[in-house]
């Protein structure tokens, strides 16, 4: 891998880091979620870099892909379980990584779960290693501890302005998952324990979508928005909050349902909240790493230097 390519890898992990551990400090009862999300990507921009993805905050049995609306009101709750999924990227090379606050004692053992799973799983990490065999030493370490890992969530390899570059990294033995860590890639490692069924599902909610690359379009004014969105955030994920300018022209209401209907007509991906059984909780930990010929480095960490 070129040094300037692992450096900007380097870059982004550490700003993604210390937006983590601001995110650590922000999450409190009370707070809310539009305000918390705008304070760590503001931070993302003041530290040099750019947001991947919206900032995700999904709580207690909401697991991923849950970012506020623009005019969204809900606040962390007292006794709530919080993910925070910070993205950060430099010239499109991406740097994921994510906690968890539980704000009671009650969910402790679940919070470190899934933490000592990511720490396991870390240690085993290196150039040629299955990724079936990560996603053991992930489920082994979390049903230790009396909790279920989410088998339909996993880990994911990155690439240039990429966020899911085709490879997964199971949180379970997958037996039918032959990849291996391949020097030159960057991967999330990112378990996920539950106190519910391990599998989540699709809600209605959608506030995060991405540009489906290579359409064809019909429509001139679909096709102008498009390439509007396009220009600002090319293929990443992004939110409605992200467009003051086209919520300006057209209105939030008008700006939503167009990007629902750009998401049915398939030039648009979108990426529902996923969330376990109501009643359930959910724990998260994620750090990026960077495969090279002989070793793997943690970038998401204040120790990434190769």
């Amino acid at each position: 891998m070129d040094e300037s390519v692992v450096r900007k890898y380097l870059t982004a992990g550490d700003i993604a880091e210390r937006v983590k551990r601001r995110a650590e400090r922000e999450v409190k009862p009370g707070v809310r979620l539009l305000d918390l999300v705008s304070t760590l990507e503001n931070y993302v921009v003041e530290l040099g870099g750019r947001p991947a993805f919206p900032v995700n905050v999904s709580v207690d049995h909401e697991a991923a892909h849950r970012t506020p609306y623009a005019d969204e009101e809900s606040t962390i709750p007292e006794d709530g379980v919080v993910k925070v999924d910070v993205g950060v990227h430099v010239d499109g090379f991406i740097a994921d990584t994510a906690i968890t606050v539980a704000l009671s004692e009650k969910h402790r053992d679940l919070v470190e779960a899934a933490r000592e799973a990511l720490e396991k799983a870390l240690s085993f990490v290196r150039p040629g290693v299955r990724a079936s065999e990560v996603g053991a030493v992930i489920e082994r370490t979390v049903r230790s501890r009396g909790f279920k890992v989410v088998r339909n969530l996993s880990g994911h390899s990155l690439a240039e302005y990429t966020i899911h570059a085709g490879e997964t990294i199971p949180n379970y033995r997958d037996p039918l998952n032959f990849s291996r860590l391949k020097p030159g890639v960057a991967y999330a490692i990112e378990p996920f324990a539950t106190t519910g069924s391990g599998v989540v599902h699709s809600e209605k909610r959608v506030s995060i979508y991405a540009v489906k690359p290579s359409t064809v379009y019909r429509n001139t004014s679909e096709e102008q928005l498009i390439e509007a969105i396009t220009k600002k955030v090319r293929t990443l994920p992004f939110t409605e909050r992200w467009f003051p300018e086209l919520v300006a022209l057209l209105g939030l209401e008008r700006f939503r349902e167009t990007l629902k209907t750009l998401s049915k007509k398939n030039y648009l991906i979108s990426y529902p909240v996923l969330s376990d059984t109501p009643g359930s909780y959910v724990a998260q930990f994620e750090e990026t790493v960077l495969i090279l010929s002989d070793k793997s480095v943690i970038v998401t960490t204040s120790k990434n230097t190769p």
